[in-house]
C-alpha cells in the first residue's frame, strides 16, 4: 500500500523529514497492512518514540519524532544603531542588508562605509562585529581579497620611455581567470599542516598549487602607475615625488571559494534564519565547526597573500630592481578585535579595509581614477575601518546594457590609460566618484599617498573591448 504525504500527517505525524520516513516505510516493510492497522500501531509509536527507539522496523520513525524540529532564529525587532558614511550615494538594497545584519542575536555594532552597494548576506561594504561567532558570508566569497601594492626607487616617467616593455611585461607574468602558468612557483604556504588536517582542504592542495600567482577575473587587475607620495611624514622613510609603482587586486581563488561554499553551506544548515537573513548564518566559535573554517579562512587569506608576492616578484625580476616598499591591505575577511570596552569582538569587512590607528592601507578607484594610499585614524564609529575602493555605481548588466564602447574607449584613451582586457562592466563610469568616497570618509584616514593607473592589466587579453 501507498500513502500520501497528507495520509500520512493525518495519522498525526508533524510535517518534515519524518513523513518521507513513514512514506518509505509503509511501501517498503508495512505494504500489506491496512489502513486502520496502521493507525492504530503508529499512534502508539507517536504518543510513546521513546519506547520504540531500538525496535527494528519503527526505530527509525521514533528517532524522527524525538529529534526536535529546528527551529527558525528570530531576528531583533528593529535593526541596532550603526553609522553610514556617505548616505546620500548608497542605494536602498545595501542599507536594507545592514538592517537586516544589524537585527541578528550575535551582531554587537556595524557600520556601513560609502562605496557600499548590494551583496549576499552582508553588503559589499559592510562591517558587522559579532560576538563569539563568524559568518562566512560576512566573510565573502574570495576570502582575503586585496590590494598590495610595491613602490619602486624608479622615475614615474619610465612609464612613458619603457611603456611597451612594462605592458609586455604584465602580459608575460600575469594570468587571469582560469589561466594558469604553465610552471607555477612553489611557495610555503603549501607546506602548511593544515592541507593534511582538515578533509576539505586535503583534496584542495592541487588546486591551489596550480592557480598560485594568478588573479581572479571580474574587477581584479594588475596594474602600472604612478605613486606620488604626498606627506612628508610617511612610514615609507620616502621623499615627497612621483615613483613607479605596481598595484594588484585579487583574492584567494578557487581555493578560498570553495571554503566559503562548503562553510556557508555548514552554517545555513546549522542555523536557520528567516529567509531575508538565510545568507548571514552564522558558526559558533566554540563548535568543531567555527574553529575549522577559522582555521581554514586564515589559510585562505595567506595564500591570497602568495599570489600577490609571487606576481610582485615576477614583476621585480622582470625590472631588474628591489621595491622600495610594500604597502597591502585584505578587505574580505573576518578578525578578532576588541570593542572600546575590551571585549573581544569578530569583525567582519566584506569590502572594508582595516583602517586603525597608524594602520596602512590602498583605496583604489577606477581604471582612470586615482587612488589613494591611507593611514587609518582608528574611528570607533566606523569599527576601524574605511572603504575598499570607489564602489560599484551601476551594477555588471545595467553597465553592458547603456555603456558605449566608443565612449569608454575615448574616455580611457583621453585619460592617459592603456587597458589590457576588460569590457564594459568595469567601465570607469560603472563606479562611484573616488573623491566623493574619500571625502565622506576623511574622519576615518589620513591621505598618505596618491597612485594614478596607466597601464591596466586585466581579465582578457584584448585591449578594451566588450567581452563576447
Amino acid at each position: 500500500m501507498k500513502l500520501t504525504g497528507k495520509q500520512i500527517m493525518d495519522l498525526g505525524f508533524p510535517q518534515g523529514k519524518v513523513v518521507g520516513v513513514v512514506m518509505q516505510l509503509v511501501e517498503s516493510q508495512l505494504a500489506d497492512m491496512g489502513t486502520d492497522s496502521l493507525r492504530d500501531l503508529f499512534s502508539k509509536v507517536i504518543a510513546n518514540p521513546e519506547a520504540y527507539v531500538k525496535d527494528e522496523v519503527l526505530g527509525g520513525v521514533a528517532r524522527e519524532l524525538i529529534t526536535p524540529v529546528d527551529e527558525v532564529l528570530q531576528l531583533k525587532d528593529t535593526p541596532d544603531l550603526y553609522k553610514v558614511y556617505g548616505a546620500e550615494g548608497i542605494e536602498q538594497g545595501a542599507i536594507q542588508q545592514m538592517e537586516t545584519a544589524m537585527r541578528l542575536p550575535v551582531a554587537k555594532a556595524g557600520a556601513l562605509m560609502p562605496d557600499a552597494h548590494h551583496g549576499y548576506g552582508l553588503p559589499i561594504g559592510g562591517v558587522l562585529a559579532t560576538e563569539n561567532a563568524v559568518i562566512p558570508y560576512g566573510v565573502g566569497v574570495d576570502i582575503g581579497c586585496r590590494m598590495c601594492m610595491t613602490i619602486y626607487d624608479i622615475p614615474a616617467q619610465t612609464l612613458t620611455d619603457r611603456k611597451e616593455d612594462l605592458k609586455k611585461m604584465l602580459v608575460r607574468n600575469t594570468q587571469f581567470g582560469r589561466a594558469t602558468f604553465r610552471k607555477p612557483m612553489d611557495h610555503e604556504v603549501l607546506e602548511n599542516p593544515l592541507f593534511n588536517e582538515i578533509d576539505l582542504i586535503k583534496g584542495l592542495k592541487d588546486k591551489a598549487f596550480s592557480q598560485i600567482g594568478t588573479s581572479g577575473g571580474g574587477n581584479h587587475f594588475v596594474e602600472f602607475g604612478i605613486t606620488e607620495i604626498l606627506d612628508e611624514d610617511n612610514q615609507f622613510g620616502l621623499a615627497r615625488g612621483q615613483y613607479l609603482a605596481l598595484l594588484s587586486h585579487s583574492g584567494s581563488r578557487g581555493f578560498g571559494a570553495t571554503i566559503a561554499g562548503h562553510y556557508t553551506k555548514l552554517a545555513m544548515e546549522q542555523c536557520k534564519l528567516p529567509q531575508e537573513a538565510k545568507h548571514l548564518a552564522w558558526l559558533d566559535l566554540d563548535t568543531e565547526a567555527g574553529q575549522e573554517y577559522w582555521l581554514a579562512m586564515n589559510l585562505a587569506g595567506d595564500y591570497a597573500s602568495a599570489c600577490h608576492h609571487q606576481i610582485h616578484e615576477r614583476m621585480a625580476v622582470g625590472l631588474r630592481t628591489t621595491p622600495v616598499t610594500m604597502v597591502e591591505n585584505h578587505h574580505n575577511f573576518a578578525w578578532k578585535e576588541q570593542d572600546t570596552d575590551g571585549n573581544e569582538i569578530i569583525v567582519h569587512r566584506k569590502g572594508a579595509t582595516p583602517a586603525g590607528k597608524g594602520v596602512l592601507g590602498i583605496i583604489p578607484g577606477s581604471m582612470t581614477a586615482p587612488g589613494y594610499i591611507v593611514r587609518g585614524k582608528g574611528d570607533a564609529s566606523s569599527i576601524n575601518s574605511a572603504s575598499h575602493g570607489a564602489g560599484r555605481a551601476m551594477s555588471r548588466t545595467q553597465a553592458k546594457r547603456t555603456l558605449d564602447e566608443k565612449a569608454v574607449s575615448t574616455h580611457i584613451h583621453d585619460a592617459g590609460v592603456e587597458v589590457i582586457g576588460s569590457g564594459l562592466d568595469e567601465a570607469p563610469m560603472a563606479y562611484k566618484d573616488i573623491r566623493k568616497v574619500m571625502k565622506s570618509q576623511e574622519d576615518l584616514v589620513d591621505i598618505v599617498g596618491s597612485f594614478q593607473p596607466k597601464i591596466v592589466r586585466m581579465c582578457g587579453d584584448q585591449k578594451f573591448k566588450e567581452s563576447d
